[in-house]
């Protein structure tokens, strides 16, 4: 089966253990388990410094065409981020737009955000987000009131709500709005949690991600790969429905 990661990362975070952040690294990882292609953003473009980290990301993707796709972070403090934003999307391999609310401490309904919808829904792009139950600026609530705005923009929930009690509402928001799709990254969630997500919203709505290098992509394809699902559910989520956004980008 061609295994193909939603939610990555290169390069490193100052306040987590990343041993090796290289695409070297994640590379060999990705080897090892069969996943063909890794869809990823740079570390340091989500956190100090988006410029230099999305000319880090583009500098990998040159190098590991079609084995790694890049997420442009999207800074919306930045007032030039919206042109650059353009040129990015441009860029060979460059499958969509990362936004971070936690970081950039700014709702994800914000209207500092839209320029970074408009031009992806624009361009027939993905854009993944981070969120996190309770939070004052990734709730899965915020998502379910932007996905409506951008109906043909495929919409990435990271992390499905990330705490335990968040993935029922995340299953919630993404039934109520047809272009958001769940992720299953994250150290909360188990095979346990993830057939029961499977159960709620469906497979086809559901996308395997790693978070590698912040998390190990070999424990988060191995909840995959163990949980009590269906082999059709299991390939849905490991290939089919990331592959489905893949084949729609313009």
């Amino acid at each position: 089966m061609s295994v193909i990661d939603a939610h990555g990362h290169l390069g490193r975070w100052p306040a987590f253990a990343v041993t090796d952040g290289s695409a070297r690294s994640l590379l060999a990882v990705m080897d090892r388990c069969g996943v063909t292609t890794a869809c990823v953003s740079h570390l340091l473009a989500v956190g100090p410094d988006a410029r230099a980290g999305n000319a880090l990301l583009l500098a990998e993707l040159a190098r590991h065409p079609g084995r790694l796709l890049g997420y442009a972070v999207f800074n919306p403090h930045d007032p030039e981020a919206p042109e650059r934003l353009r040129d990015l999307l441009e860029a060979p391999g460059v499958i969509g737009v990362k936004l971070h609310p936690e970081v950039h401490e700014l709702p994800l309904d914000h209207p500092a955000y839209a320029p970074a919808f408009e031009i992806a829904a624009g361009r027939g792009r993905i854009v993944l987000a981070h969120s996190q139950y309770r939070s004052a600026w990734s709730d899965p609530a915020r998502f379910a009131a932007v996905a409506p705005r951008y109906p043909e923009l495929p919409l990435l929930m990271g992390h499905s709500g990330l705490w335990t009690d968040g993935f029922s509402p995340a299953a919630e928001a993404a039934a109520r709005c047809p272009s958001l799709v769940l992720e299953t990254c994250g150290s909360r969630m188990t095979a346990r949690h993830l057939v029961r997500l499977v159960a709620e919203a469906g497979a086809e709505r559901i996308a395997f991600g790693s978070d590698a290098v912040f998390l190990d992509l070999r424990v988060g394809l191995g909840r995959v790969l163990l949980a009590g699902l269906a082999a059709a559910d299991r390939q849905q989520i490991l290939h089919g429905t990331m592959n489905r956004l893949l084949q729609g980008l313009r």
